[in-house]
């Protein structure tokens, strides 16, 4: 590709592209926070563009860099409208944008959504993988029958296989049903049932994925789960403050994750300080601080969705379609240079 050149990559190719790739994306995201974890980054705070009518809906602006082997830049815009869910339409939309480090030219326009569901799942997995009790539970509980859990399986069953059971708990049944038949056709030998209710859900495993919609803290104890638990709180807002000061918590990045109203954010404000987040995943798979402090005790991991793993999918979603020629390849979408087109009118004029 040519510097004005730009590759313009949608949905469905990305889907191909990342077929099958579940432990390449674990690895990645892997990496990517250990760069971070490092310093080789440079990730301000998102930015949450509200409605004043629709207070649940929101569009982020997630802009990063990422050094070490990726040395990208770019910028992830991703909405979130929950209504969509009962028009017939995905919660969440979103676009990728990657530019050189170099030059800061953009390379690359991606669709977003399912890098955005494939990264935070593989980060999910990759916790799982690190924070629990040995041996490792052989099933997990997913509270909110939408995308992101259900990716979150996927990930799961590729990258913890000694998870065979699913146990499934949505306030809409019929979404719980839906995603019950959708896990059967998609992933083979497992077993899937849907929890009577939220505290059956909460007892039937010792491994919990939380990815709803929910606005606000509406666990307020944890009595019904086992000691030596991991808590993937993926939609950062279930659990009370009660709930993460009683427990062990890890995070993908301590600053990132105590704004927006976050349970841990509502902790903060509460007692005044950040002493109750023991670390991050980084620090545990980097060995600089133990998975756990305590064998019974239970470990919530509340990522807060970093833009440099949308970056770094995102790279491996460019390099791989430009090496199987997936994609559309937009020639001379950038303007002429202007120091050029000068250059050549003076040459002209001189000729003349």
């Amino acid at each position: 590709m040519r510097e004005s050149d730009i590759l313009l990559v949608k949905g469905h190719d990305v889907g191909a592209l990342l077929q099958g790739r579940e432990q390449e994306l674990i690895e990645t995201v892997k990496l990517a926070y250990v760069a971070h974890n490092g310093g080789d980054s440079s990730l301000p705070h998102s930015t949450f563009l509200h409605f004043p009518d629709e207070p649940r809906n929101r569009i982020i602006a997630l802009p990063a860099y990422l050094g070490h082997e990726f040395d990208i830049a770019g910028i992830k815009w991703v909405a979130s409208f929950p209504n969509n869910l009962n028009l017939g339409f995905d919660r969440a939309s979103a676009v990728v944008i990657l530019n050189s480090a170099e030059t800061g030219k953009p390379q690359a326009i991606i669709e977003g959504s399912i890098i955005n569901a494939k990264r935070t799942a593989a980060s999910a997995a990759l916790a799982a993988q690190s924070l629990q009790n040995t041996p490792k539970s052989d099933s997990v509980s997913l509270f909110g029958c939408g995308l992101i859990n259900f990716e979150i399986a996927r990930f799961l069953l590729a990258g913890c296989p000694e998870i065979r059971r699913l146990v499934l708990f949505d306030l809409d049944e019929t979404r719980a049903q839906t995603f019950r038949s959708n896990c059967l056709q998609t992933f083979s030998d497992i077993e899937v049932e849907i929890a009577s209710d939220l505290r059956a859900a909460l007892r039937s495993s010792p491994l919990l994925s939380f990815a709803t919609t929910s606005p606000k803290p509406y666990i307020s104890e944890l009595t019904d789960v086992a000691p030596g638990s991991t808590i993937l709180h993926v939609s950062l807002r279930d659990l009370s403050p009660e709930v993460i000061l009683a427990s062990e918590n890890i995070v993908d990045d301590v600053d990132h994750v105590c704004r927006a109203q976050t349970s841990l954010h509502l902790t903060e404000q509460q007692v005044g300080h950040r002493n109750f987040i023991r670390g991050s995943l980084a620090d545990v798979v980097s060995g600089h601080i133990a998975a756990r402090e305590r064998a019974d005790g239970i470990t919530i991991f509340s990522p807060f969705g970093l833009g440099i793993l949308d970056l770094a999918v995102s790279k491996l979603v460019r390099d791989l379609g430009l090496k199987q020629e997936r994609g559309t390849q937009i020639q001379n979408f950038l303007p002429e240079s202007w120091g050029e087109n000068q250059s050549v009118k003076s040459q002209i004029m001189e000729a003349r």
